[in-house]
């Protein structure tokens, strides 16, 4: 692995930048100039203006040894969010650590669809399966500020990381449970239950990019052999803690939405919301009435 020179001092911001977008480039690290440009603003604790309009400002010593580490780091395959620790999401900036998934762009169709659905409820109650960060549970509780929202995770860590921007956010109405999907939760408790499932198949793991099945948590990316494991399980017991016309959303792999429509023969109202490729991202389904 080619790594960041040290200088010692002697280095500008343009010079900083130029040597750490080659060592990326070698490494193969796509988007070099935005990752180093990224890192050098979480160094300096700066935005992109000062970056180009001070180029020949010198890093101090301290300055230079962190912006090596982070990008030898980067060099190396670590997702650039968890060096900074930082990822934004819905308009709100979350910490994210190497306990939760890097919450991302695509995930949003999820948030927009269950607001949708949210606001025909006057005080909806909502559960949020598989939490990680608490991207979507906050993000809704945000939003919907009338809203219940419970945020459940198997991963004390990654609840610990949830509660964490829960407080920065200050949405600490937001109740987390540490628990297996919905065990113990009680039957007919929500109107909406939301997951962002892992749904990726061991058998797909030479797909999945490596710096993903290297640093990102394998319990919250693999969903078992086939990638629907955990998918089965949210079905099951969603059916039992949902409202009599309750509604269950789940963001789905690329290739899943055939599966969902088989698993989802009891439900009503089954579609499936498309990403911005067209590709069917969030699978929608309510409760009979009945």
């Amino acid at each position: 692995m080619h790594t960041f020179p040290l200088l010692r001092g002697l280095l500008q911001l343009r010079q900083a930048l130029k040597s750490a977008i080659d060592v990326l480039e070698t490494n193969d690290i796509g988007s070099s100039r935005l990752n180093a440009e990224t890192l050098l603003m979480f160094v300096l604790d700066c935005n992109r203006a000062h970056l180009y309009a001070h180029p020949e400002r010198e890093l101090t010593g301290d300055e230079e040894q962190r912006y090596q580490e982070a990008i030898n780091e980067r060099a190396r395959g670590v997702p650039a969010q968890y060096i900074t620790g930082h990822q934004e999401f819905w308009g709100l900036d979350f910490l994210v650590s190497p306990a939760v998934l890097i919450p991302r762009p695509e995930t949003e169709h999820l948030v927009e669809s269950a607001i949708e659905i949210a606001n025909v409820f006057e005080r909806p109650v909502i559960v949020d399966v598989g939490t990680g960060s608490g991207c979507v549970a906050l993000s809704l509780a945000n939003d919907l500020p009338k809203a219940e929202v419970h945020a459940v995770d198997l991963s004390p860590e990654a609840l610990e990381v949830a509660r964490a921007n829960s407080a920065r956010l200050r949405l600490e109405r937001v109740r987390f449970h540490l628990t297996d999907v919905l065990e113990g939760f009680p039957e007919e408790f929500a109107d909406i239950i939301v997951s962002n499932p892992p749904y990726v198949g061991e058998c797909e793991a030479d797909k999945v990019q490596a710096q993903v099945r290297r640093f990102e948590p394998h319990m919250a990316v693999f969903g078992g052999p086939e990638g629907s494991e955990l998918i089965r399980k949210v079905i099951s017991q969603a059916h039992r803690v949902l409202k009599p016309g309750g509604w269950l959303l789940m963001e789905i792999g690329y290739t899943q939405s055939s599966l969902l429509e088989g698993l989802l023969v009891r439900w009503q109202d089954v579609h499936f919301v498309p990403d911005l490729q067209g590709i069917p991202r969030v699978a929608v389904a309510r409760k009979p009435a009945q």
